[in-house]
C-alpha cells in the first residue's frame, strides 16, 4: 500500500455491479462496463471492495480492466477466495498453498500497484478461536505479503487477547456493524494495524433466516444511525494511516445511498 496521510478516510461500497442498482442508483440504460467509472466519477466514491474474488478466481484481465476504469487515486480492497476462508478445512498444506498462490496470481495487478488497500479475510460463523485457528491465521500472515484485514463473525473472538494477537502479528481488524443477534460480533471500533477497516452490513433482524443473501443485506441506515458512526470513524482515523468504510447493505442500492450520505456527514463534521 502506498503511503497515506493520517486522518484519510475513504468511503465506498462492497461491490459496485448489481442488477438491482440499474435504474435505482445507476442510469437505466447503463452498460456493465460503464458502472465502475460512473461509480467513481458521477457518484463520487473513492474506493470499492471487490467481492467477486470470493466466489471464483477471476481473470487478471478483469482486475486490470477495473484498474483502468478508475482514476489514479481510487483504491481497492479485495475479499479473499472462499477456498482460503471458508473451504480450507480438510485440505492439506499443499492444497492450501495452491489456493493462496492462485488467488494472489488473480490479484497480482493490484498487489503490484499503489491501488490495493488490503485483502479481506472474512471467516464464517463456524470459524471459532482455538490453537488451530490461530495457527491458520499465522500461516496466512506468512503467505501473504499484502496487507491483511480479518473479519470474524463469531462473538467468541470478541476478547482482548485475540485483538492483541491480531495487533502483535500485524493483522488488521474489520469493524462490523450488523444485526444485534446472539452469537454475532458487536460494533467495536478499534484498529489492530495501520489500516482501519469498517464494514456496515445493515441491521436486518432476519440475518439467519433470510432465504437469500440479497435479503440478508436488505437494510437502509437512517441519518441518526449514520451520524452515530461518524464520531467513531473520525476518532479512529487519527490513529491509522488509512481508514476505509464499506457499506455492504447492497439491496436496491441502499449501500450507495448510505455511502454518499455518510460522506456528506463526515464533511459536515470537518473531515
Amino acid at each position: 500500500m502506498g503511503s497515506m496521510p493520517k486522518h484519510k478516510i475513504l468511503v465506498g461500497t462492497s461491490g459496485f455491479s448489481f442488477p438491482d442498482w440499474v435504474g435505482t442508483v445507476y442510469p437505466a440504460n447503463i452498460k456493465k462496463e460503464e458502472m465502475l467509472t460512473n461509480y467513481q466519477e458521477h457518484l463520487k466514491m473513492e474506493t470499492v471492495e471487490i467481492n467477486s474474488t470470493y466466489y471464483s478466481l477471476i481473470r487478471q484481465k478483469t482486475i486490470e480492466n477495473m484498474m483502468n476504469r478508475t482514476g489514479p487515486e481510487f483504491k481497492f480492497a479485495v475479499k479473499a477466495y472462499k477456498g482460503i476462508t471458508h473451504e480450507f478445512t480438510g485440505k492439506d498444506q499443499d492444497e492450501r498453498i495452491r489456493d493462496i498462490e492462485n488467488f494472489r496470481f488473480t490479484i497480482a495487478p493490484l498487489s503490484q500497484s499503489h491501488k490495493l488497500i488490503a485483502v479481506l479475510l472474512q471467516f464464517p460463523y463456524s470459524f471459532r478461536p482455538g490453537q488451530k485457528s490461530l495457527d491458520y491465521l499465522l500461516f496466512l500472515r506468512d503467505k501473504f505479503p499484502e496487507e491483511l484485514v480479518v473479519e470474524f463473525r463469531n462473538i467468541a473472538w470478541h476478547k482482548d487477547n485475540y485483538y492483541e494477537f491480531l495487533k502483535k502479528n500485524n493483522l488488521g481488524y474489520c469493524v462490523v456493524d450488523e444485526p444485534k443477534l446472539k452469537g454475532l460480533l458487536p460494533f467495536n471500533p478499534i484498529a489492530t494495524s495501520e489500516t482501519g477497516y469498517f464494514r456496515f452490513h445493515g441491521r436486518n433482524q432476519e440475518w439467519f433466516d433470510s432465504s437469500s443473501v440479497s435479503e440478508r443485506y436488505n437494510y437502509d441506515y437512517s441519518d441518526q444511525e449514520l451520524q452515530y458512526f461518524v464520531r467513531f470513524v473520525k476518532g479512529l482515523s487519527g490513529k491509522v494511516s488509512l481508514l476505509t468504510t464499506f457499506f455492504n447493505n447492497c439491496h436496491l442500492g441502499a449501500a450507495l445511498r448510505n455511502a454518499q450520505r455518510f460522506k456528506q456527514l463526515l464533511s459536515d463534521a470537518g473531515q
